[in-house]
């Protein structure tokens, strides 16, 4: 069924999504991500020692940082000079949770593996367009470690996805761009794992409550949705 999306989407619809690995030359793996007009570039970087407090565990770590470059959005952007705001972080730890999720850290060695993911152009959903980019160049980052002699096997166990759903004029929609989101009733973002096991659920009733029957037809939109996510990071 057509609904009145702006791009003419039917309601369960991705929109046109893009994964282009090996971006960056200097990067260890890197994936630039479209989600339609959402663009994030996600870098994955490595390092042979682990924070202070990881020192002596013989377990590695795997991290986040998210930006926003200036011209993302409509109106200039600012820059985080002098520090990081509480959006900027909750995404940034979002990431690093989801990708966690999927690696063995103690197969990972006293190393930290940290994906840089900058938004480029903004249209909803750069959260979850990062978690599915920065998957892709933690993947290649990996191997190319692998490949050096550094790792025995891949530590990287599963695959992990995101996508938001949520009730827009009382409508179930699935990957909601930003005049979607802007007006969402209950606007929700999924993370899961190719096991089909959630690693978060980030729900929030903005304009509505919402009951269980309802929860549940968004996490089956959502689960749809990552299922197809899952399957365009293995064909790319």
């Amino acid at each position: 069924m057509l609904s009145n999306r702006s791009d003419n989407r039917a309601n369960d619809q991705l929109r046109p999504v893009s994964l282009e690995r090996g971006y960056l030359k200097n990067a260890y793996g890197s994936c630039l991500v479209s989600f339609g007009d959402t663009r994030v570039l996600c870098a994955a970087s490595i390092d042979e020692s682990v924070p202070v407090w990881r020192k002596g565990s013989g377990q590695g770590w795997v991290t986040a940082e998210y930006a926003m470059l200036p011209a993302s959005t409509t109106t200039r952007t600012r820059r985080e000079i002098h520090g990081q705001q509480g959006r900027t972080l909750e995404i940034q730890r979002l990431i690093g949770r989801s990708l966690r999720a999927v690696v063995d850290l103690r197969a990972l060695g006293e190393i930290t593996v940290t994906l840089d993911c900058d938004v480029l152009q903004a249209d909803g959903g750069t959260r979850t367009a990062a978690i599915c980019g920065a998957w892709l160049a933690l993947r290649d980052a990996l191997e190319v470690w692998r490949q050096a002699g550094k790792l025995t096997a891949s530590p990287l166990f599963g695959q992990v996805a995101a996508v938001s759903v949520g009730l827009v004029a009382g409508q179930v929609l699935l990957d909601l761009d930003y005049r979607e989101d802007s007006k969402a009733e209950i606007d929700m973002n999924l993370v899961m794992t190719n096991a089909g096991e959630f690693v978060e659920l980030q729900g929030t009733g903005e304009r509505t409550t919402f009951d269980r029957a309802r929860l549940n037809e968004l996490l089956d939109a959502g689960t749809a949705g990552l299922q197809q996510l899952l399957a365009l990071q293995l064909q790319a």
